[in-house]
């Protein structure tokens, strides 16, 4: 794959999906600069790398979207460039829309969705300047089709592919790149972390999510697919064939989704 000599940007990579991709991409001869809010989880997923002085870590909160200036320009006296982005930070939700408080609309639109614009934002004068660079972002099946129990986050995911999808066309001609990575199910504390309608976390796994893909699978997939410079991936089990079906089979896809157990 297309990773050596690269310097690599990984946001939400104290856990989950960006800890198995700093794991896995530390194999190769790359650089890697990881970001979270937890500055001692990032140290840990550091020690575990296989070539640690190879890795940065630079502590980051999505929320403060305001600061992302100084932040990317942070990251880019590290090693002295950025050439990939991976937007991997964010949170998920389970709560009914009813029962939703706007305060947790308004968290998920500005961890998910405005965090993310804003540091990405932030480092497209560099990528421009550079005549070249690959936005890679996390975003979800959910910002292709929804679900009940995730109204902010599917709106906050929905929002990324529209901006995304506008960055791609206005900066094909820097040479800029950009992939759209929509996990199903995978097996992480996605669930555990999600917000309630109070804003309080669930802190429980539903069983969709423990039956979901292993975190290591869907690293290789992801990978590939960011190797392959794909535009989007749909990297799942039977969930993805949602996508699909909004596409050409709307109201069948409704009454799948009513009848599924998932919340």
């Amino acid at each position: 794959m297309n990773f050596d000599n690269k310097v690599i940007w990984i946001t939400g990579a104290s856990s989950g999906i960006g800890q198995s991709l700093a794991l896995t991409l530390s194999k190769y001869n790359c650089k890697l600069i990881l970001s979270s809010r937890r500055a001692s989880a990032l140290e840990d997923v550091k020690q575990a790398c296989h070539t640690p002085e190879n890795v940065a870590i630079l502590p980051l909160d999505l929320a403060n979207y305001n600061n992302m200036k100084a932040i990317a320009d942070q990251a880019i006296l590290l090693f002295g460039t950025i050439d990939i982005l991976v937007n991997n930070g964010g949170i998920s939700q389970r709560s009914l829309i009813i029962d939703t408080d706007i305060c947790v609309d308004k968290k998920l639109m500005d961890v998910d969705y405005l965090g993310t614009v804003a540091l990405s934002k932030a480092l497209l004068p560099h990528f421009k300047s550079n005549q070249k660079g690959h936005y890679v972002t996390v975003t979800s099946l959910m910002g292709k089709f929804s679900s009940p129990y995730r109204s902010g986050y599917c709106g906050a995911k929905h929002a990324l592919h529209g901006f995304f999808d506008a960055l791609r066309l206005e900066h094909q001609k820097d040479n800029i790149k950009v992939t759209m990575i929509c996990p199903g199910f995978v097996n992480t504390n996605v669930a555990r972390n999600a917000v309630t309608g109070d804003g309080s976390l669930l802190q429980t796994q539903d069983d969709a999510t423990q039956k979901g893909l292993e975190v290591s699978v869907f690293t290789k997939r992801m990978l590939k697919a960011m190797h392959k410079e794909k535009f989007e991936a749909y990297i799942g089990k039977k969930e993805v064939l949602g996508v699909y079906l909004k596409r050409f089979f709307p109201k069948l896809l409704h009454k799948i989704t009513l009848k599924s157990a998932v919340r």
